[in-house]
């Protein structure tokens, strides 16, 4: 599961770059109750989402030139320079070569096999989100991607990643945790791309899950706020009850609530 202490390799920190800060700020504040915190000069005007003081997500401003709004997943690395040069042996690119924020950490942006970015967080003073799994912060991880083996393969030479299927009628789920921590440390899965009808027609890419306590409520208020619905609210055995969504500028999201552990 998601959790706050971070190791190589695991999710540490989520951000939505979009084309209007205010927008989505209005937009993420009043579908999760997050407050935006804009960051100074020294930061580009990057800035925090937080829920009850603590940091959930970051958020900045992007150019169309600069890529589509979308939401971003870090991954944890002891060597963010080792890391990039990993994805370059491994097949994948550097988008963003590695660079200091400030005293905060070193981060580049990376990509895979099938071109989708991706984050890579050093800590140094910043380790990551402060929380993880509660409502309103992230719960789970999703690439939609068209070939899961090549994916697999890519992110356990670059981030050491191990794999885990579970099973469901009519096939089964790839899972993925950091390396040596087992399955109960599992964060997220490996979709193929073409077995979901709303994905099959777009880029691959990483989907980030948002816990919500009312999933129907919360897709209603994202309607509402002038978001849209890409998969209405499901009911996965054993898993929750699921919907995909984009915010007013076309980022891409879900919001889950979970089924009870156990």
């Amino acid at each position: 599961m998601l959790t706050t202490r971070f190791v190589d390799g695991a999710p540490n920190w989520i951000d939505v770059g979009t084309p209007d800060l205010d927008g989505a700020a209005s937009f993420y504040g009043g579908l999760f109750g997050w407050r935006f915190v804009p960051g100074g000069p020294e930061v580009g005007g990057y800035g925090l989402f937080q829920l009850d003081g603590r940091t959930v997500a970051g958020g900045m401003q992007i150019p169309p030139e600069q890529g589509p709004p979308s939401w971003t997943v870090y991954f944890r690395s002891a060597d963010a320079d080792a890391t990039a040069e990993a994805a370059r042996q491994a097949h994948g690119s550097v988008v963003l070569e590695p660079m200091d924020v400030t005293d905060r950490g070193r981060m580049a942006i990376l990509g895979d096999r099938a071109g989708v970015p991706f984050g890579i967080w050093q800590p140094r003073s910043t380790h990551g989100v402060d929380m993880m799994q509660a409502p309103g912060s992230l719960r789970w991880l999703e690439l939609y991607t068209p070939d899961i083996a090549a994916a697999a393969g890519f992110y356990h030479r670059v981030l050491g990643w191990e794999t885990s299927s579970v099973t469901f009628p009519g096939g089964f789920y790839t899972c993925v945790n950091p390396a040596g921590e087992g399955e109960d440390a599992m964060f997220g899965g490996l979709v193929p791309q073409d077995e979901e009808p709303e994905e099959s027609r777009g880029d691959p890419y990483w989907l980030v899950h948002i816990e919500v306590t009312d999933t129907d409520a919360v897709v209603a208020r994202a309607r509402e706020l002038g978001g849209a619905v890409r998969m209405p609210p499901t009911d996965i055995p054993d898993v929750g009850r699921v919907a995909k969504l984009t915010d007013p500028y076309g980022a891409r999201f879900a919001v889950i609530t979970s089924a009870p552990r156990g």
